[in-house]
């Protein structure tokens, strides 16, 4: 248990279009794997990365929210964020992936 109280211990960074370089609480890793989402989902809302590997970059939990996703299949959403990570992913453990739609106002 106390390895998991040490995953925990980050809060995670859920970061909007016009404030996420302001912020400077990410890791490297998380900052990296942020600047390459908002690359490549440029109409996302809402990007979330967080380092769920304790800080060692092994392992992340993305949330991404954009029109981008809108009348796909979540395994296609899924392998769309594959795709804009390909060369990150070749240096991580493993990666979880939650995608949505922005909701209707």
């Amino acid at each position: 248990m106390a390895a998991a109280a040490g995953l925990l211990c980050r809060g995670p960074l859920f970061l909007r279009r016009s404030t996420w370089r302001s912020l400077t609480s990410q890791t490297e890793g998380e900052a990296r794997v942020t600047r390459v989402l908002w690359e490549k989902f440029p109409r996302a809302s809402a990007i979330k990365v967080v380092d769920i590997s304790g800080g060692c970059g092994a392992m992340y939990e993305i949330h991404i929210e954009s029109e981008d996703f809108k009348e796909k299949r979540t395994v296609q959403q899924h392998q769309m964020v594959n795709q804009a990570l390909s060369e990150e992913i070749k240096s991580m453990h493993g990666l979880r992936i939650f995608t949505s739609t922005p909701k209707p106002p």
